[in-house]
């Protein structure tokens, strides 16, 4: 007795395949659009700005002069310290709902 396989033709995996392959075209123009944009948080109501590239490097620090206190210090620190985590965390969330856009929210170990 021969056991049949409805549609087993090669035309279902080249589908298959070629869907495979303009994903990850996508994920790869858009890894690459995520590396170059700049993403921009602040704390302190402002005093302290920070903006970091897609890759998570800082590009610039932006500190109004009224956050400089020399007698507190720790909390300049602060700031930064906050903004610079918030920006990283928008580049992040960014990546990875943009990408699960693309992959229809598939878990792709080792992707970003």
């Amino acid at each position: 007795m021969k056991c049949r396989i409805p549609n087993s033709g090669g035309g279902n995996m080249n589908a298959m395949l070629k869907q495979a392959q303009k994903m990850q075209e996508d994920m790869a123009a858009l890894q690459e659009d995520l590396e170059n944009r700049e993403y921009s948080a602040s704390s302190g109501g402002g005093l302290v700005n920070v903006t970091v590239d897609g890759k998570h490097l800082i590009k610039s620090i932006k500190i109004n002069p009224d956050a400089v206190d020399p007698d507190d210090s720790e909390m300049l620190e602060d700031l930064v310290t906050v903004a610079v985590n918030e920006a990283i965390s928008k580049a992040i969330k960014t990546a990875e709902e943009e990408m699960g856009a693309i992959t229809g929210g598939l878990n792709v170990p080792g992707l970003f």
